[in-house]
């Protein structure tokens, strides 16, 4: 089994690189260390790579990369991989700051790029944009969660920090409660990236910052349950949903198993556990209660906020609009005087 420590940098296809080098760089904030033809590669303010963004024909992530403990030695790694039965290979100087992988596909078809040592991208002194911390985390949607759940923890050194039913999974592979996210849907495909940032002020500057570009929520501000982040959700040029995020849920020690201690948490201590698949996804504003709603933790959702959950956790782009029928749907109707 290897030992994951954090996530590296996701690889996005886009047929108009330039229109996604200019939405990095002026609205999420992020450094060009690197431009080709028909390449870019973007890292954070702080110097980790973040994002590589490929000309294609269509929208994708086909590709995402993994930190394992500065020192592994590739050719050991490809050796526990051979041994799962995994079919892999090494390649060299995929980006400025990464001069060895080792790659193989998951489940889903995603291609995994293992690497051990990395460089950090020169300093840039620019403010502009967002400015996130770092890649926080990413979702998909795949057939099979269940089975991708697996593959993750027993070949990568994932854990189950939290499952919503059986169809909504999130991993850690660090303190922060997930780095991966897995909601089953009928095809493979990506289903948000998140950045993290510094605290709540940024979030109302990255709200600020939408705004002023013409840039719409699609969801948010909120404060999620699972998890507990506060978060606000857009979506980029090419229809990706980009989350902004702070204050996610911490396990600081993993021997304790519970993750760090917050006003709003609903168990004390906050353990990994499975959620109901009727839990709501957030704290505030639509889907955070229903028409006589009294216990915001065990009063089950109306059908109302129901579907708002799945119209925004399974399909974010379509978000907005269901919302809004459904909220109407919901009203109580005005009694005659």
């Amino acid at each position: 089994m290897l030992q994951i420590k954090r996530a590296g940098h996701s690889t996005l296809t886009t047929p108009d690189i330039e229109r996604m080098v200019d939405y990095f760089t002026r609205i999420v904030g992020l450094n060009l260390v690197a431009r080709e033809k028909g390449r870019a590669v973007l890292a954070t303010k702080s110097g980790p790579e973040a994002i590589v963004l490929e000309h294609g024909s269509a929208v994708d992530a086909p590709r995402l990369s993994f930190q394992v403990a500065p020192g592994s030695d590739p050719g050991e790694l490809v050796a526990r991989l051979k041994r799962a039965g995994i079919k892999c290979e090494r390649r060299s100087d995929i980006t400025p700051g990464i001069r060895e992988v080792v790659t193989f596909a998951d489940p889903k078809g995603t291609t995994l790029e293992i690497f051990a040592d990395f460089g950090f991208a020169p300093d840039d002194p620019t403010f502009t944009g967002v400015m996130p911390l770092k890649l926080g985390h990413i979702a998909y949607t795949c057939p099979d969660v269940q089975g991708l759940v697996k593959f993750y923890c027993d070949v990568l050194g994932f854990r189950v920090s939290d499952w919503r039913g059986d169809f909504f999974a999130f991993l850690r592979c660090s303190r922060d409660h997930h780095t991966v996210n897995f909601l089953r849907d009928d095809r493979a495909a990506i289903h948000h990236i998140a950045f993290e940032v510094r605290d709540w002020s940024d979030i109302k500057r990255a709200s600020d910052l939408l705004a002023k570009s013409n840039i719409k929520l699609t969801w948010g501000p909120l404060r999620h349950i699972i998890g507990h982040n506060i978060a606000i959700y857009h979506q980029n040029p090419d229809g990706v949903v980009i989350e902004f995020f702070c204050e996610m849920d911490q396990m600081h020690d993993e021997e304790l198993g519970f993750f760090e201690p917050r006003p709003w948490h609903q168990d004390r201590p906050q353990r990994p556990k499975v959620w109901g698949d009727d839990t709501l996804s957030n704290w505030w504003g639509p889907m955070s209660h229903s028409p006589n709603r009294t216990n915001a933790a065990a009063t089950k959702p109306s059908a109302a906020a129901a579907a708002q959950f799945a119209a925004i956790h399974r399909t974010p782009a379509a978000a907005p609009a269901r919302v809004r029928n459904e909220q109407k749907k919901s009203r109580p109707k005005k009694s005659r005087r």
